[in-house]
C-alpha cells in the first residue's frame, strides 16, 4: 500500500497556480485510475484505489500548504505506514519548468510545505517527486509568481511536469523508487 500526497493549497483562488502542482498530479492520477477524491479525513480530501494491483489512498491535504504536514501525520499515523510507502509530490523553483526530480530521502530546501511535512511526520526517510516551475524573472515577485494564476503560454510546459510526475508515481509503485529515480531523473 502507497499514501500518495500532492501538496498545494485549497480554494478554487489557488486552482491554476504554480503552487498546486503536487494537487495537480493527484488529480490526474486519480482521473486514469478512476480513484474519487471524495472522502475528507486526516485534515484533507481523499480517496483510496488501485494502481498496478497495489492499493493506493490519494490525498490533498486541505490545511493550506504551510501546514500540509498535520494532514501527512494523521492519515501516514492512521494507516500505520512506514515512511517508504508515502509518495509527496510538491512544486519546486529550483527545478525548470516542465522537469521533474524524484528523490528517495532529502531535507526541504525551502519549500514551507516539506518543512511542515519533515517536522510533523520527524523523518526526511520518503520519496518525493519535485515538480519543476522553474522562477520568476524577477526575484522580489516570488510570492505572485508561485500563487499567482498560470499564464496561458505556460500551461502546456507545467502539464507536462505534472503527467510525467504521474507517469513516476506509477513506475515507483510497479518497480521501487530506484528504477523510477533512472528513469526520470
Amino acid at each position: 500500500m502507497y499514501i500518495i500526497v500532492g501538496l498545494g493549497n485549497p480554494e478554487n483562488e489557488y486552482s491554476n497556480t504554480r503552487h498546486n502542482m503536487g494537487f495537480d498530479t493527484i488529480n490526474k492520477l486519480a482521473k486514469q485510475y478512476n480513484i474519487e477524491i471524495s472522502k475528507t479525513n486526516f485534515k484533507g480530501q481523499y480517496g483510496t484505489g488501485i494502481i498496478e494491483n497495489e492499493k493506493v489512498v490519494l490525498l490533498k491535504p486541505q490545511t493550506y500548504m504551510n501546514l500540509s504536514g498535520e494532514s501527512v501525520k494523521e492519515i501516514i499515523q492512521f494507516y500505520k505506514l512506514p515512511t517508504n510507502q508515502l509518495i509527496i509530490i510538491y512544486d519546486d523553483i529550483d527545478i525548470e519548468a516542465g522537469i521533474i526530480k524524484l528523490r528517495k530521502t532529502g531535507g526541504p530546501g525551502n519549500h514551507n510545505g516539506m518543512k511542515s511535512v519533515i517536522n510533523e511526520i520527524e523523518t526526511q526517510n520518503f520519496p518525493r517527486i519535485r515538480v519543476g516551475i522553474g522562477r520568476p524573472e524577477h526575484k522580489g515577485d516570488l510570492i505572485n509568481y508561485v500563487i499567482g494564476k498560470i499564464p496561458e503560454h505556460e500551461k502546456e510546459i507545467l502539464d507536462k511536469g505534472t503527467t510525467l510526475a504521474k507517469d513516476a508515481i506509477v513506475e515507483i509503485i510497479k518497480n521501487g523508487i530506484d528504477i523510477a529515480m533512472n528513469k526520470f531523473n
